[in-house]
C-alpha cells in the first residue's frame, strides 16, 4: 500500500482497499483494482496491456495517444471544427428527410432546416477551450463535401477488393472516399455486384438474406469506426468468406460471443444519425442479426473480433453466394443425345449467369472488350475476360468478329444470336472497321474483271493513255453473250 501510493512509483496515486478472507485456514488478501479513467504511470513509464502481454508505450505518440483517447470521456468525432454550413452537401440534408419520412410521417426532421437537424442530432457542439460553437468532425463525414472530408480527416477511406481469382492483388476494386451515407451506398452496391441474391424463405415470407447482412456488417463498419486512426477500413470478399477489417477503439480483446458482449457506443453522433433514417437499429442488434441471416444465406456462423485496435467481423461464403464471380463451369454441358440446335442452346442457357447474359445482351451488335467491361461496370479488362468472355466463346454463345484476327486491335465481339453473318467479310462491306482493310494485303486486280450472277462483267476503272484501248479479257460463264462493259 505505501508503494502504491508513493507518486515515484505510480503517478496518479492509487487508492482501492483490500479485503481479507480465510480459505481452508488460510489468510488470502484481494485487491480490487478498478479501471481508472486516467492514464497512469508506473516509474515514469506508460505500460499498456495487449493480450497476455504487458508494453511500453511511453515512446510511441500514436499508441499514447489512442490511450488517452480510449480513457477519455469524450469522443474524438465531437472535436469542434470551423467549417460552416457551406462546406456540407445540402441534397444530403433532403435525402435524410425523405428517408426519415419513410419511416415515420411524424417525424420532426421532415420540417426542419439544414441547421436545426444538425442541432437535433448533437452534431453542432461548444468547444470547452475556446467556447465557440461549430460543427463536429461526426457532422462533417455525414454531410460533408467530399473536399471537405479530405481536409478534417485526410486518412479517412474504404478499400472494397474482390478476391476469387486473382489472389495476389485483385478482381474489382473500389476506394470509397466520401461521406458516410453515400459510403454506405457503394459498399453495399459493391457487395450486391458480386454476391449472389439466393431465394430464401423465412416463415412464408421471402427475403434478401444478403442484403440484410450487408445492411448491418456496412452500417457497422462505419458507426464504429475509430476515425482518429490512420489505418485504412477494408472490405475484402474472397472465396471463402466476406471480411471486414476496421480501426476500432478496443475495449476488450479476442472473439465476441453473442451471449455475453455488452454492446458500447464509439460514435454516438454518428450511430443517432444511422437510427433516425433507418439504416441502424440499437445497440447490439447488428450482431444478433448478422448471425440469423449468416445461417440463412450460407449455413455458416459470422465472427467478431476485437483486438489490437481493430475489429473484424467474417462472413462465411458458400459457393451459391459466389456463383456472380465465376466459380468454376464446365464447358460439355450439352446432353450427348440430344435432339437439336434449340435444345442444345436453351441447356447451354441455363448454365448460362445472369452477367453473362447481359453480355449477351449487350453484344448484340459488335463492341469491343473495353465497351463491354466499362459498360457491366468492371475495372479489370484482363480478369474479367478470363471471367467471363472466354467462357461465352467456348461455349459457341458469344463469337469473334474477326475470328482470323484474335488479337487485333480491332477485334469486336457479337453474340452468336445476333444477326450479322457468322463470317463478315474483311474488306469494304464493314463500315467502322476501315483498320482491319490496312491490315489486309490484296494481291494486284488490274484487267481482273468480276463476274457476277446476272453474267455482267464489271470491271475496276483502269487510267489508260488512249481511250481506244481495248477492253480487258474477261472470263465468261457463256461467251456467246454479248459483253457489256
Amino acid at each position: 500500500m505505501t508503494s502504491i501510493n508513493n507518486i515515484n512509483k505510480f503517478y496518479p496515486p492509487l487508492y482501492f482497499p483490500i479485503e481479507e478472507i480465510q480459505i481452508e485456514g488460510k489468510i488470502v488478501l484481494i485487491a480490487n483494482v478498478p479501471e481508472c479513467n486516467q492514464v497512469c504511470r508506473h516509474k515514469g513509464r506508460i505500460i499498456d496491456r495487449n493480450n497476455d502481454s504487458d508494453i511500453d508505450i511511453t515512446d510511441n505518440f500514436e499508441l499514447v495517444r489512442q490511450l488517452y483517447i480510449r480513457k477519455g470521456g469524450s469522443y474524438f468525432v465531437n472535436t469542434v471544427t470551423d467549417f460552416t454550413l457551406d462546406d456540407l452537401q445540402p441534397y444530403l440534408f433532403e435525402r435524410v428527410r425523405i428517408m426519415t419520412r419513410n419511416r415515420s410521417l411524424s417525424h420532426p426532421w421532415i420540417n426542419m432546416n439544414d441547421e436545426e437537424i444538425l442541432r437535433a442530432s448533437g452534431l453542432i457542439m461548444k468547444d470547452s477551450v475556446k467556447q465557440k460553437e461549430g460543427l463536429t468532425l461526426a457532422a462533417i463525414l455525414l454531410f460533408g463535401k467530399d473536399t471537405t472530408i479530405v481536409s478534417a480527416l485526410p486518412h479517412h477511406k474504404t478499400d472494397a477488393i474482390v478476391r476469387i481469382e486473382n489472389t495476389n492483388r485483385y478482381d474489382d476494386r473500389d476506394v470509397i472516399i466520401t461521406n458516410l451515407l453515400e459510403s454506405y451506398d457503394r459498399m453495399v452496391a459493391f457487395c450486391q455486384k458480386h454476391l449472389s441474391n439466393p431465394f430464401i424463405l423465412e416463415g412464408a415470407q421471402s427475403i434478401s438474406a444478403r442484403d440484410k447482412i450487408l445492411r448491418e456488417v456496412c452500417a457497422n463498419s462505419l458507426v464504429h469506426r475509430n476515425y482518429a486512426s490512420g489505418f485504412v477500413s477494408q472490405l475484402v470478399i474472397e472465396k471463402e468468406r466476406m471480411l471486414l477489417i476496421n480501426p476500432s477503439i478496443s475495449y476488450i480483446s479476442g472473439k465476441l460471443s453473442l451471449f455475453s458482449f455488452s454492446p458500447f457506443s464509439k460514435n454516438p453522433q454518428i450511430s443517432k444519425g444511422f437510427r433516425e433514417i433507418g439504416l441502424a437499429d440499437e445497440l447490439g442488434s447488428g450482431m444478433r442479426n448478422t448471425c440469423k441471416y449468416t445461417e440463412l444465406y450460407s449455413g455458416g456462423e459470422p465472427s467478431f473480433i476485437e483486438e489490437s485496435g481493430m475489429f473484424r467481423t467474417e462472413i462465411p461464403l458458400s459457393n451459391v453466394s459466389l456463383l456472380k464471380t465465376g466459380p468454376e463451369r464446365s464447358f460439355s454441358l450439352i446432353p450427348s443425345n440430344f435432339k437439336g440446335h434449340d435444345e442444345g442452346h436453351d441447356v447451354i442457357m441455363e448454365h448460362v449467369s445472369g452477367l453473362q447474359q447481359k453480355i449477351l445482351a449487350f453484344c448484340s451488335s459488335p463492341k469491343t472488350k473495353k465497351e463491354i467491361v466499362e459498360y457491366l461496370g468492371y475495372k479489370n479488362p484482363r480478369t474479367f475476360s478470363a471471367l467471363y468472355i472466354k467462357p461465352l466463346l467456348n461455349k459457341e454463345l458469344l463469337r469473334l468478329l474477326f475470328p482470323d484476327k484474335p488479337k487485333s486491335k480491332y477485334q469486336r465481339y457479337v453474340s452468336v444470336d445476333s444477326n450479322l453473318s457468322v463470317n463478315p467479310p474483311l474488306v469494304g462491306s464493314h463500315e467502322g472497321y476501315q483498320g482491319d482493310v490496312e491490315e489486309v494485303k490484296h494481291e494486284k486486280v488490274e484487267n481482273t474483271p468480276q463476274v457476277t450472277d446476272d453474267f455482267k462483267v464489271s470491271s475496276p476503272q483502269v487510267e489508260t493513255d488512249s481511250a481506244e484501248s481495248p477492253p480487258p479479257k474477261s472470263i465468261r460463264k457463256n461467251p456467246s453473250l454479248p459483253l457489256k462493259l
